[in-house]
């Protein structure tokens, strides 16, 4: 059994302009996880395993886009369509933001600040403790990035840790980030399980 007493399930960004072909910041096939992850969602709430849903929510203006001295194009600013949920993504659960003061927020329990990089917790690491919760389950977008430093983070924080690759996929800004992204995953800790989808 994936879930019961103990685990959780985290959806990392599984957003509008991370999963849709016109999003601000498209990670290509990211529409194709849709009904993966739905089927994670629907066992782990079966198995009355908590559901947690990580969301960007940045501001117009934050050094962490390319505009403002970053590197990535313009995306989930907060109350726009791009920021919201994929549709067809069911919702069981309970909503955790980053990013809202324009830091990275790469990671769904940590947030960095571009500039100063100084860090600071999102409320994620709490939420699972008030459940008792020892052990993660990570899906969602993308791989070499959000899902990628959440796992890690999960690692350091002391949980037991297991990324599903079915139901996740990568920007790979360089080829090959996603198995080096896997790789240091693995060498972390991270229990890997699914094999890399293939590319188109």
């Amino acid at each position: 059994m994936r879930y019961g007493p103990g685990t959780a399930l985290v959806v990392v960004d599984m957003q509008v302009d991370f999963g849709s072909p016109d999003g601000g910041l498209y990670v290509a096939g990211g529409e194709q996880t849709i009904a993966v992850v739905n089927e994670e969602i629907a066992t782990a709430v079966g198995a009355a395993s908590p559901v947690f849903y990580t969301r960007d929510w940045h501001p117009p203006v934050t050094p962490h886009f390319a505009k403002d001295g970053g590197i990535w194009p313009v995306h989930c600013v907060a109350g726009t369509p791009g920021a919201e949920l994929l549709p067809g993504l069911h919702i069981q659960g309970t909503l955790v933001h980053k990013g809202i003061t324009g830091e990275d927020g790469y990671s769904g329990f940590m947030v960095r600040d571009p500039e100063s990089g100084e860090t600071g917790p999102t409320e994620l690491d709490e939420l699972l403790q008030q459940q008792d919760i020892t052990r993660i389950i990570v899906v969602g977008l993308a791989g070499d990035y959000c899902v990628k430093e959440t796992a890690l983070d999960g690692v350091r924080l002391g949980y037991d840790v297991t990324v599903l690759l079915e139901a996740t996929r990568f920007v790979n800004l360089q080829p090959g980030d996603d198995d080096q992204s896997v790789a240091d995953m693995a060498a972390a800790g991270v229990r890997i399980e699914g094999e890399l989808p293939t590319a188109a």
